[in-house]
């Protein structure tokens, strides 16, 4: 069955713009959603930064390897306690980089850069069907497809391919929580359970 109904003398009418003409209208403007907040910005610094995903997977790499090494640091703080400034500046430099939404399971390096969260139906392993003739999002017309725009950056990364990876479901228990401190976190366990191994078959 398809999405679309063929208009009067005119291009074909998705189901998504149906349901937003059929909604009851009021005063009420989600300001983190509507069209109007994304058509402002204009997209110039997410684009910005898928344009420039090289050299983001290049910085990102060395930050999360720096921030690794101040595992010791965090850890003899107590990652709890750090959570919070950590939080705060996390979310207003990726707010501001990619729109970040503070999942806290940021994928953004297998993404090319451009954040799936932003997607209006969240999906996180690809497009829906409903992307339009000019790359644009069904559910947002003005607003350029996120899987799109993924796609574009990985194409520039030197690790791109991590986007055919299946990505698992959004684990909403995480949402507002440091995704630099967990993945540092889990990093650190890796090399603490790898040294022991060799420790073990070495002994």
């Amino acid at each position: 069955m398809s999405d679309t109904t063929p208009g009067k003398g005119g291009p074909a009418v998705t189901q998504a713009t149906q349901v937003k003409k059929a909604a009851p209208k009021s005063d009420y403007k989600p300001a983190d959603v509507s069209p109007q907040r994304r058509v402002q910005r204009s997209f110039a610094i997410r684009l910005w930064s898928i344009r420039h995903s090289r050299l983001l997977e290049w910085f990102y790499s060395r930050f999360a390897d720096m921030f690794l090494l101040l595992h010791p640091l965090w850890k003899g703080l107590g990652y709890g306690r750090v959570e919070a400034p950590i939080k705060f500046v996390e979310k207003r430099v990726k707010g501001f980089m990619f729109d970040c939404r503070m999942c806290g399971q940021c994928i953004l390096s297998s993404t090319g850069m451009s954040c799936p969260m932003n997607c209006p139906k969240q999906l996180r392993n690809g497009p829906c069907g409903g992307v339009r003739a000019n790359g644009n999002c069904e559910v947002e017309p003005d607003m350029p497809c996120v899987w799109v725009k993924a796609w574009e950056g990985s194409r520039n990364m030197e690790h791109g391919d991590t986007i055919l990876t299946v990505q698992k479901p959004v684990d909403q228990s995480l949402r507002e929580t440091s995704a630099w401190l967990r993945v540092t976190a889990q990093s650190a366990a890796a090399r603490e359970a790898a040294a022991k191994a060799n420790t073990g078959a070495g002994a």
